[in-house]
């Protein structure tokens, strides 16, 4: 593990072989080495929970969608209780999610996301979604160098647990609230998770040509409900988020007629339009919450870390798996 350790002299080390890791298949693979390399998650899904197949296929088509919306279950009574984001109404915050797929005047008292940014500086984290590759985000330039390939994000996993402003995050009862009254009333947390995403010299031109995302949808759940946190600034040089404002009411025939959640930005943006992608800029502390069906994207961070917190929450029961984000890799 990098960082833990003042090692005397030495002789340098061979950087490793590089090998494929799911992140690079996802993001420079084709279309059938992608779905291949997932095959391993979706069976572990569908063993854990036989449900999760008619929501894969038919979770992507609106008039199933619309289907399922109806079976929810009114939101309970808003219980007492202190959040530690003041005084917002959650009725407010749903009626807007309905509107426009997103809500964005979440922020993190200073005390809340300080102790979580440095939790995540002392916390290693795992590259590139491969526990093999372990280091601490103020050494990536020299894991880069030690594991021998571009590292673009790092995620925490179950460590996140391990930090109590985290947790009290995840436990806010503003958050299930909004849940509640967005989802319906069976509403339940189900991923929380911190991951760092990386500048990297290391990679090729065409890695960086892969790396910027894709517009997409998340397919996790029939209905969801994610909220965000910037733990760093975030500026258009850190990889700032951007949502598509309204694509989660509709979509065109030919993103629900294939197994594909990614897009080319060109292609969601000529139907959606351009003016409704919003990119997400902040300081430390800025929140924001949405529904992932509507299409969204991490760019590329450039020339500075961004470290983000997500808490989710959906209507089904929770994968083990999913609850911290990790794939299974064969």
């Amino acid at each position: 593990m990098l960082g833990t350790s003042q090692p005397g002299p030495s002789k340098p080390t061979q950087p490793r072989k590089p090998k494929t890791d799911l992140e690079t298949i996802a993001r420079s693979g084709g279309t059938f080495r992608r779905m291949a390399a997932r095959v391993p998650t979706y069976l572990t899904d569908l063993r854990e929970n036989p449900a999760w197949l008619p929501m894969f296929v038919l979770g992507r088509t609106m008039p199933f969608r619309r289907a399922h919306w109806l079976t929810a279950r009114r939101a309970p009574p808003t219980p007492p209780g202190t959040s530690m984001f003041g005084l917002l109404q959650a009725e407010k915050v749903a009626e807007t999610l309905r509107r426009d797929g997103i809500f964005t005047g979440l922020e993190l008292p200073a005390k809340i996301h300080e102790e979580i940014a440095d939790f995540a500086d002392r916390t290693p984290c795992f590259g590139n979604f491969d526990r093999s590759l372990e280091f601490r985000a103020l050494d990536h330039a020299q894991a880069e160098a030690q594991f021998g390939r571009p590292i673009l994000s790092g995620h925490h996993f179950e460590r996140v647990m391990q930090c109590k402003a985290a947790v009290a995050v995840q436990d806010d009862p503003l958050l299930l609230t909004i849940a509640q009254h967005y989802l319906g009333g069976e509403a339940k947390l189900i991923t929380t998770r911190t991951w760092w995403t990386f500048p990297t010299k290391s990679a090729s031109e065409d890695d960086l040509n892969r790396a910027s995302f894709k517009f997409h949808f998340d397919l996790d759940d029939w209905r969801m409900l994610k909220f965000f946190f910037y733990l760093s600034d975030v500026d258009d040089q850190a990889g700032p988020h951007v949502f598509v404002r309204g694509s989660h009411r509709k979509r065109r025939l030919k993103h629900q007629l294939t197994l594909l959640v990614g897009h080319p930005s060109e292609e969601v943006l000529e139907y959606y339009g351009p003016e409704n992608a919003e990119t997400l800029t902040g300081k430390a502390g800025f929140g924001f919450v949405e529904d992932p069906f509507g299409f969204h994207m991490g760019t590329l961070a450039k020339s500075k870390p961004r470290l983000m917190m997500e808490v989710g929450f959906g209507v089904s029961k929770p994968s083990r798996r999913r609850y911290h984000g990790e794939p299974v890799v064969r």
